[in-house]
């Protein structure tokens, strides 16, 4: 698998605990101000449930992540669905 992430594979991201656990990504935001990277499954944020792991474990987990790679730093990229498209948006 070619890496087409920004960050390197062992670069660490912000999760939650059910995209671990293989619920779909519906959330992928790309921050400015690091160039770091969050997937989350949609769901309000719960801190209890927050995990920091390497990228390589979320897109392993979630090979159609390659799809919004290029999504350029201050930005975010939702769906509603895994089988629904991603729809892309600059964070204001």
């Amino acid at each position: 698998m070619r890496w087409k992430f920004d960050q390197a594979h062992d670069v660490a991201c912000v999760t939650c605990r059910s995209v671990v656990a293989g619920h779909p990504v519906l959330v992928a935001t790309h921050h400015e101000d690091d160039h770091s990277w969050a997937f989350t499954d949609g769901a309000p944020i719960d801190m209890a449930k927050v995990l920091v792991v390497a990228m390589s474990e979320v897109v392993e987990r979630h090979p159609d992540l390659d799809e919004i790679a290029d999504l350029p730093p201050g930005w975010s990229a939702t769906r509603v669905a895994a089988d629904q498209p991603w729809s892309r948006q600059q964070n204001g």
